[in-house]
């Protein structure tokens, strides 16, 4: 993977990017996937000294656990809702072992450059960035966006910081994956500290940008800000968030229903948003589909799969969240001297 653009003289170290992805990787716990893979990263190049020199960084993270045998009957079978059928059909060509480029595997990269950005978010700007689960099927956590943190999350093997809901989803994981199924949900993230003026209108929206993040990930379906949907249960008086001085003559709002972001830009209340994941598509269960001279044919699930990707998806949020944060602190520095 390579990391353009980042600031020269940044203090860094593999380590410091092996926490985050050791946070991402297979295999971590019971209801996550088996795979074994310690996803160890090494810097190539960009990096001097512990310092970032201001050009391109390559990190390499090797694969040791892939089974390509197990995806034999899937090279000529379409996967359900897999990104086969697209693929061979736009491309006339695709890679079937685990998924070729729209497996989740490619999300390591995106893992190891966001702990950069993240690190500079932290020292240079004092933004701490928290996600977790906060939804699988109809178990909801109850979490406070203002005083949840990081600890909490890592308490448990779903990452949801609520106790309680934590180990109804984790019975919930186990259960469905006892028969060969798999379940979808929510991960929320909040951002504090971001200074008002990140962000642009029209095209570069904050918000925007954070929802092509997210959309981008492999098994996302939906992204919400602030009140998001719910909002529209709501009249305008009652959406409103307010505003008021403090004593420091800081200006804040009273409620914070706009999710940190007004006219694409931040206002300095914290961020929070929702991604919907879906499902793994892999089911162990034998389905309907087609082959590639597209005859009606079926196809039961194999390999090794998360029943339910939200676990490891946490730290992939955080990490394209940061990467989004550090592209808009950078630009409004240049355009506006922040």
């Amino acid at each position: 993977m390579v990391l353009d653009g980042c600031p020269p003289c940044v203090r860094i170290t593999a380590e410091e990017i092996q926490v985050e992805l050791d946070r991402r990787r297979p295999g971590q716990s019971k209801i996550v996937t088996p795979r074994q893979e310690a996803d160890q990263v090494e810097i190539l190049s960009g990096v001097f000294e512990g310092k970032t020199l201001g050009t391109p960084i390559m990190m390499w993270v090797r694969n040791k656990d892939a089974r390509p045998e197990a995806y034999a009957e899937m090279a000529v079978k379409f996967r359900p809702s897999h990104a086969d059928f697209t693929y061979e059909t736009k491309y006339g060509i695709r890679d079937p072992h685990g998924g070729g480029r729209s497996s989740a595997r490619e999300t390591v990269g995106r893992v190891a450059a966001g702990a950069i950005a993240r690190k500079i978010l932290q020292e240079s700007y004092g933004v701490e960035i928290v996600a977790y689960v906060k939804q699988i099927q109809e178990i909801i956590a109850e979490v406070s966006i203002d005083s949840v943190q990081r600890e909490a999350v890592e308490a448990n093997i779903v990452r949801c910081p609520d106790a309680a809901a934590a180990e109804s989803m984790i019975e919930r994981v186990e259960s469905i994956r006892s028969v060969g199924d798999s379940v979808g949900g929510i991960v929320e993230c909040v951002v504090r500290g971001a200074p008002v003026g990140w962000g642009s209108p029209v095209f570069d929206r904050l918000e925007a940008d954070l929802a092509k993040a997210m959309l981008s990930l492999p098994a996302c379906k939906g992204f919400d800000v602030g009140s998001g949907f719910e909002s529209v249960s709501l009249t305008g008086l009652q959406h409103n968030d307010a505003f008021r001085s403090d004593e420091e003559g800081q200006v804040r709002t009273t409620t914070n229903r706009s999710g940190g972001v007004q006219g694409g830009i931040s206002n300095g209340m914290p961020i929070y948003f929702r991604t919907v994941f879906k499902p793994t598509a892999t089911v162990m269960h034998e389905q309907e589909t087609v082959n590639q001279d597209f005859e009606n044919t079926s196809l039961k699930g194999r390999g090794r799969h998360d029943p339910c990707v939200l676990p490891r998806a946490v730290p992939i949020v955080e990490a394209m969240t940061a990467l989004v944060l550090m592209d808009h602190a950078m630009r409004d520095s240049a355009q506006c001297g922040g």
